[in-house]
């Protein structure tokens, strides 16, 4: 069974795309810890990251480098975090988080809530940047 981010990257759900390559896909968190908060998964669904193939992994830390000099130019944010936790999703992907406090990314803390056109706002914003 595909994954929900199989699912996302295949359209059949809809997300806030933020940027994409041959090797990995780019979107909005919808349940952002902070406003700009974007996840990165390769398009092939593996469960573990270091179970990636060294081609898909290097070009998903390129890819997570570039979005995150987008987001640190979007945001006032002294940081942007990188998180892997992978327990909510069996699909490898990592968080960036702009962040000011290291409490900023505490993944038990309430996750924001943002209407549709918030969260297009903050996915021009980045794409504006890249």
């Amino acid at each position: 069974m595909s994954s929900i981010f199989s699912k996302i990257i295949a359209n059949e759900i809809p997300c806030y795309k933020i940027a994409e390559n041959e090797f990995c896909f780019s979107f909005l968190d919808i349940n952002p810890l902070q406003k700009g908060h974007v996840l990165i998964v390769p398009k092939k669904e593996v469960d573990q990251l270091f179970d990636l193939e060294d081609k898909t992994y290097f070009e998903l830390f390129s890819l997570s480098k570039t979005i995150s000099s987008a987001i640190k130019k979007s945001f006032n944010c002294n940081r942007v975090g990188m998180a892997v936790i992978g327990l909510e999703v069996p699909h490898a992907h990592v968080h960036l988080i702009p962040i000011n406090h290291e409490n900023d990314m505490n993944f038990s803390q309430p996750k924001k809530s943002l209407t549709s056109e918030e969260f297009e706002s903050i996915a021009s914003k980045i794409i504006a940047n890249l």
